[in-house]
Order: C-alpha cells, then sequence, then structure tokens
C-alpha cells in the first residue's frame, strides 16, 4: 500500500502510510511536502499509520538531509497508529530532538489529532 500526501486545509497536511514503507516512498513524499514549505512556509503534520507493518528492512534509514533543511519548518506533528508502533514511530519523526512538538493519538482519534494540531 503506497504512502499518501494531501493537503487538509491551511497548512496542515496528512500523510498516509499503509502496508511496509520503503525509503523510496519517504523520499518522494519528502520532496513534495518540501515543496509545499516552500510555498506556503511552516506547515503541520497529521501523520496516520493505517494497516502498517513497519519500515522496510535493509534499506537506508539514516539520510537526515530533508530534516536539517526542513525540520524546523514543520511546527508540530500529530501521529495516529495502533500502540504497538508507538515507541518506533516518535523515534522515527526524532520526537524529543526537533523543536517542534510530536503527539500520538491510538486509532479513531483522528479529528482530536487534528484539533491538536490546529491549536
Amino acid at each position: 500500500m503506497p504512502t499518501t500526501l494531501t493537503h487538509e486545509a491551511g497548512t496542515t497536511f496528512r500523510l498516509d502510510v499503509g502496508g511496509t514503507l520503503h525509503q523510496a516512498d519517504m523520499v518522494h513524499w519528502q520532496a513534495v511536502l518540501a515543496g509545499e514549505i516552500e510555498k506556503r512556509g511552516p506547515v503541520r503534520l497529521l501523520v496516520v499509520l493505517n494497516r502498517f507493518n513497519g519500515w522496510a528492512d535493509g534499506e537506508n534509514w539514516n539520510d537526515l538531509s530533508f530534516y536539517a533543511t526542513y525540520g524546523d519548518r514543520i511546527e508540530r506533528i500529530a501521529i495516529v497508529a495502533e500502540d504497538r508502533w508507538r515507541d518506533q514511530a516518535m523515534m522515527f519523526v526524532g520526537a524529543g530532538l526537533r523543536k517542534a512538538p510530536v503527539e500520538f493519538f491510538v486509532p479513531g482519534a483522528v479529528s482530536i489529532a487534528r484539533d491538536w494540531l490546529a491549536e
């Protein structure tokens, strides 16, 4: 299942990830999001992991160039996923390392996550 990035409203974008995330998918949506940041300025990101199986093994997940260039231009990140992905997802987005607050929400709490992003 591919990843999709959609514009929700204002400066909020939604990234849906299902199945296994591959680095090529991540590089693609990072490029799209970088373009939106260049056009709009800082953004907020709603990440929804639905039927997520994790990150592809054997791929280079160490490329931090997007984070280095655009990390400070993401104002907030809300992650909606099964609780079993909490620690890995928070670590993957750099929660605690970036200036932007990052919050985790369980499935069914997408509207609560949106409200938090709008604060």
